[in-house]
């Protein structure tokens, strides 16, 4: 039997594949290997795609069904032994929709993160103050509780911009100037916002830009995403579109490079790193002082 889970560790995912790619190379369908198990073909395929947990026993067994050496079997799950360690976000399971835990998953192990946002700052770069504004707005309405282990949650997650070890991911932002110009719990709070954003942008790791105005229509027009690079050779480039209620999480090489062509054009339009942090300094004593 497999249990679901709210997220997967972006190990799992990868061991998944390989499961997926053993059993293929092997000449088995799902629906043979699991009738091999007496489990349902279903069962198979949520397995290789990290939707349930893959169990030491079954995962041996299937390796063993597909013929696989003993050598690459105890590589497996010795592997399998460290994907079963819940991640950090398990511990939020109670406030963390799984639609979201996929995209914290992704986020704590890619190596490179590039977001647009149209309306709001990034979830990485804000505040604690800034961030409550922000889900106390968000629909279905919840209780202050909740909202407070949101808050603690969006600020663990921005701890993987200045971990040492291992290195922080490369992140690449841009924003539109009308995320600045929106009020969000008064000028004291978006005061302090900026000042968090211009201390953040001074961080190697970190290349925030900010499209204006003047720049006029560009591809991200449509709608907040992110796109998300893996050090591991399994797993492709990941792109994540965001909407009210849920993601959608797209590899289709063709889909990613749209999206990687939209950020480019739009990095060429935008403010260059010091001119963004220029700006913010303008912008801040403009409307916030």
């Amino acid at each position: 039997m497999t249990e679901p889970r709210s997220a997967p560790t972006v190990l799992a995912i990868v061991l998944g594949r390989r499961l997926a790619s053993l059993r293929e190379t092997a000449g088995f369908t799902a629906a043979q290997a699991a009738k091999r198990l007496r489990i349902a073909a279903t069962t198979v395929t949520r397995m290789e795609k990290a939707e349930t947990s893959l169990k030491f026993a079954t995962a041996k067994t299937l390796l063993e069904i597909y013929g696989i050496g003993q050598e690459e079997i105890d590589e497996f799950l010795a592997l399998l032994d460290q994907a079963s360690t819940p991640g950090w976000w398990q511990g939020f399971r109670d406030v963390l929709p799984a639609w979201f835990g996929v995209h914290v998953s992704l986020e704590s192990a890619a190596s490179h993160i590039r977001n647009y946002e149209p309306a709001v700052v990034p979830g990485l770069l804000q505040t604690p103050d800034y961030a409550r504004a922000v889900l106390e707005r968000g629909l279905p309405r919840i209780s202050a509780d909740v909202l407070e282990r949101r808050v603690h949650l969006r600020t663990t997650r921005q701890e993987l911009i200045t971990r040492s070890d291992p290195s922080p991911p490369q992140l690449w932002a841009i924003i539109d100037e009308t995320v600045l110009r929106r009020p969000a719990g008064g000028p004291n709070m978006m005061s302090k916002q900026i000042d968090h954003l211009l201390d953040v942008a001074d961080l190697p790791n970190v290349t925030l830009q900010i499209c204006p105005f003047e720049a006029g229509l560009h591809p991200g027009g449509f709608g907040p995403f992110t796109i998300f690079r893996f050090e591991i050779p399994e797993l492709p480039d990941v792109v994540c579109t965001d909407s009210l209620s849920r993601a959608s999480y797209g590899e289709d090489k063709e889909e990613v490079a749209l999206f990687r062509e939209a950020l480019g054009e739009m990095s060429m339009t935008a403010l260059s790193k010091e001119d963004t942090k220029k700006f913010l300094g303008e912008i801040r004593k403009e409307l916030y002082t």
